[in-house]
Order: C-alpha cells, then structure tokens, then sequence
C-alpha cells in the first residue's frame, strides 16, 4: 500500500506541474508576437479561445500537501519571501534581477552553475522539505524561462523600431 501511496501523491504532483505548464503556454500564446502577424479576426478568435483555455485551466485544483516541521516552514516562508523580493523589483531591474534569480537558480541545482550562488539562498532552501525543494526550483526555472521569452519580445520590438527607422538603402555607383 505503501507503493500506491506515493504512487498516487506522485500523479498528483505531476498534474501540479501539468497545469504549470498549461498555464505557462497559454500565456506565452496569448503574448506572443506571432500574434501581431495574423488578421484581427483570427487574433480575436485565438484570444477567446486562449481565455477560454485560460478560464478551464484555473477551474481544476490539485494539490498535494507537504508534511513540515516547524524549521522546514520558516525555511520555506523566507525562500519564498527571497523570491518574492526579486520578482517585485524586476520592472526597476531587469538584468539584475535576472542575475539574482539566476544565482538563486544556481543554489539549487546540483549541476555546476554558470554563474555565482547565493550561498545564503541555499542554506535556506536546504532546510526546506524535499518537496518544496523542487517546487522552489521549478518555480525559479519558469521566472527564468519568462524573462528570457520577455527579453526575447523587448530585442524583437527594438529591431523592428530601429529597422522601422533606419532609411531606405539608395546606392549610387
């Protein structure tokens, strides 16, 4: 019993990370420039219907609770407010609080990272339970993987502007 026990909170926590990912897509349609590039009636259309996804999405809950000692909670409350604190600067800083979450990135990956670790960050989430461990750094590589897509968006509408700009190339021989 004791297999189908973790059986189960294991396919709950998969579809945890399911919705994520649905979620995660969904908005990356609905931001995409891809979408300047159609006509009006098919990014209306393609709107309602990412709303609509967006809106059934949020209507399924699963969760899976994680037992934590009193030690594992504080850790888990001070991870939390360490990322909150970067995410709530990023408009005033966007590379830096991309290097900073990067760092905390890197404290919790057991590869070698590319960068610095915030060894403080590590010490916390190492007093956190096993799960939220990986919730801490699931949660970091989609931040991540959101300032890359944006950062991506920002250079494509800087090229465009500065293509729009530049005058035609008139060659004289």
């Amino acid at each position: 019993i004791t297999f189908r026990v973790e059986a189960f909170r294991d396919a709950a926590s998969a579809m945890e990370q399911e919705k994520e990912t649905l979620l995660e897509m969904i908005h990356n349609i609905q931001n995409s420039q891809d979408m300047r590039h159609i006509s009006e009636g098919e990014r209306e259309e393609l709107s309602l219907t990412a709303n609509r996804l967006m809106g059934r999405t949020l209507t399924v809950e699963v969760s899976v609770e994680t037992i934590r000692n009193a030690q594992q909670q504080e850790s888990l409350l001070h991870a939390t407010k360490m990322i909150d604190e970067i995410v709530n600067k990023l408009l005033d800083d966007l590379e830096d609080a991309k290097l900073r979450l990067m760092s905390l990135y890197g404290a919790c990956t057991s590869d070698v990272p590319a960068g610095p670790i915030d060894q403080k960050f590590q010490s916390v989430v190492i007093g956190c339970a096993i799960e939220d461990q990986k919730k801490i750094k699931r949660r970091l590589e989609t931040l991540l993987r959101n300032l890359e897509n944006s950062e991506k968006s920002i250079t494509l509408l800087e090229h465009q502007k500065s293509s729009a700009r530049q005058p035609f190339n008139t060659k004289q021989d």
